[in-house]
């Protein structure tokens, strides 16, 4: 199961955004932040709370299926007249909502969450970053393990000289990147993949803003 992963931001980030906002409609979605809970319908009613204790008005609240969705806009007609009455949106969703949501909405959109990674569910309620869509996917030669999102320092070519019995150094009690691509190339008998220098990442492997034509 893939997830974009979201954490709230700071008391004090959120308060500065919404300085001036008085009258505040909040928004959560169903899908990835009611799994991570940072913006499911528990969350949203909580942050209700919290606003109207600091002398907000609310003015209504909805959890969308898809907020990412384009048909976002259809299914938040039935809240128009409250969020007509509101000064700002405030949305629990990731980036990828929020930029939905104000391309769609005529008000100004107050994202409520930090978007961290693209993550997949790895155990019950953990969620692991398996691709930053950098652009330059060389997992073919590393046995499908990805050294920049697995390696805490994002080195396409390892192990480094911190590696210890399989541990890394910069945090002790998670395996060393390059330790588990070496086992898994082991394993699957293409351990010369491991020989191959890699090229410097180019962090721009497409030009940006990134558009893909079909």
């Amino acid at each position: 199961m893939i997830r974009s992963i979201t954490q709230s931001k700071s008391e004090e980030s959120l308060d500065g955004l919404l300085e001036g906002f008085n009258r505040i409609f909040i928004l959560g979605c169903g899908t990835c932040v009611t799994l991570t809970r940072t913006g499911g319908e528990p969350e949203v009613v909580d942050m209700k709370a919290r606003l109207e204790e600091k002398g907000k008005l609310v003015t209504g609240h909805a959890v969308v299926p898809v907020a990412c969705d384009n048909l976002t806009r259809d299914i938040l007609q039935e809240f128009g007249r409250q969020m007509e009455q509101a000064g700002a949106l405030l949305v629990m969703t990731c980036a990828f909502g929020v930029q939905t949501v104000a391309r769609q909405m005529k008000k100004p959109v107050i994202p409520a969450l930090d978007t961290l990674f693209i993550g997949k569910e790895t155990d019950a309620g953990l969620f692991d970053e398996i691709c930053n869509q950098c652009g330059t996917c060389i997992i073919g030669e590393t046995g499908g393990i990805c050294p920049v999102t697995t390696c805490h320092k994002g080195l396409v070519n390892g192990p480094c000289g911190g590696t210890n019995h399989g541990m890394c150094e910069i945090d002790a009690a998670k395996d060393c990147a390059w330790t588990l691509i070496y086992n898994r190339l082991q394993s699957l008998g293409r351990l010369h993949s491991m020989g191959k220098y890699q090229k410097p990442r180019n962090h721009q492997a497409a030009p940006k803003p990134g558009k893909f034509i079909l």
